[in-house]
Parts: C-alpha cells; sequence; structure tokens
C-alpha cells in the first residue's frame, strides 16, 4: 500500500506508453508545452468537467470524479463515472473517458481508463466489467472490457511508471514519425540528440548562426 505522498498520476500512465522520454519530460523534469491538439485535449476534458451532475430514474451521472488507489500507487480524476441502476436497486459504476481524437492503434486509451476502473473498484468495493472512451473526431462511444489481460497491462504499467520516476532518469531520445505530433518536440529535439549531438552543442551551433 503507498501512502497519499507516493500516489502518481493516472494519466501519466498513457505518457509512458506513448514515450518513456516523453513520460519523463513532463513528471520528471517538469517540462510542458502545449501545442493544437493538447489544447483542444485541455478544453475538452475542462468542459466534461466543469458539467453539472444528472440524475434520472436508473442512472445518475457524475463528472470530474476524484480517484486513488493505495494499492497501485495512482491518483486522478475520472471525466464522468455513470452509475446504472441494477434489478436489486444497487447502483454499477461504469467509467467514461474523452478523448479529442481517434481510437489509438495501441493500447494506451484502454490502459488508462482501466486504471480509473482500478481505483473506483478499491474506493467503493465493488467490481467493474467494462466501462468506455468517447472520441471526438469520430463522435463515437467505444467499449472498454476489464478483461485479466487489460488489468494485468494496467499493474504492470503502474509498476513500471513508478520505476521510471524513482529512477529520476530521463530516457535518450528515439526519433519516430509520432514525434512530429508531440507538444515536446522542440524540447525534446529528437532528431538532433539521436544523432549523436548534445544540447550543449546544439545551442553553441545555433548561437554561432545567430
Amino acid at each position: 500500500m503507498y501512502s497519499e505522498d507516493d500516489l502518481l498520476p493516472v494519466s501519466a500512465l498513457q505518457h509512458l506508453l506513448f514515450c518513456e522520454r516523453q513520460c519523463a519530460l513532463i513528471h520528471i523534469e517538469q517540462a510542458w508545452s502545449e501545442n493544437l491538439f493538447t489544447a483542444q485535449g485541455r478544453i475538452l476534458h475542462e468542459k466534461v468537467h466543469s458539467e453539472t451532475a444528472e440524475r434520472r430514474k436508473d442512472i445518475r451521472v457524475e463528472y470530474g470524479m476524484p480517484l486513488r488507489s493505495l494499492r497501485i500507487g495512482l491518483v486522478g480524476k475520472a471525466d464522468v463515472i455513470e452509475f446504472h441502476r441494477r434489478q436489486d436497486g444497487s447502483w454499477q459504476p461504469f467509467p467514461v473517458e474523452y478523448k479529442r481524437g481517434r481510437k489509438k492503434p495501441d493500447n494506451r486509451d484502454n490502459v488508462q481508463l482501466c486504471a480509473q476502473a482500478l481505483c473506483l473498484e478499491e474506493m467503493l468495493r465493488v467490481s467493474i466489467p467494462c466501462g468506455a472512451i468517447y472520441y471526438g473526431k469520430e463522435r463515437h462511444r467505444t467499449d472498454v472490457e476489464f478483461d485479466e489481460a487489460l488489468r494485468k497491462e494496467t499493474e504492470e504499467t503502474a509498476a513500471r511508471l513508478r520505476r521510471l520516476i524513482d529512477s529520476g532518469r530521463t530516457p535518450p531520445p528515439v526519433y519516430e514519425e509520432k514525434c512530429d505530433t508531440c507538444s515536446l518536440i522542440g524540447i525534446c529535439l529528437p532528431k538532433t540528440i539521436e544523432n549523436g549531438k548534445s544540447v550543449s552543442r546544439y545551442l553553441s551551433m545555433m548561437t554561432r548562426e545567430e
């Protein structure tokens, strides 16, 4: 069990699965830069979190609900938690995450959502079999099953995140096509540093050119 002071953000799981270096730059070096994509995502989440809780006959909807798990050491905030009334009168939580873009070719969105479910299960002492991700570009909600494989991947990712943060070391860059959409590309300098040039040499070169 982790203490409150040791909890890491749920959002960092997605950063880690996208790129270890990006994750380290954000969560170890506290570096951040915004581009069009991150700005759109931030505005979408702010809008969702500002919504007022809804109450209907068989469904309750909570927005921006705080989450935490002392077992796996995570803390965060859910975009939307729907509570569906079951036949016995109890309420079944159903987490919904909002994303500005499209469904990813990898599993990072599903891991982030599953981490929210694990937090809720610990907080509410219930079992949560599934949730959903709403993709703004597609205007479509995709259901996600929290099976054993996804749960295992999520917990392993949380452990991997903690090892990275505890190391205090930022991995070297490896340029990939996805780097071009990353808001931190100007800080990371993947093409420059990967080619063997240090940041100091790069800055010295740029100064001479000016």
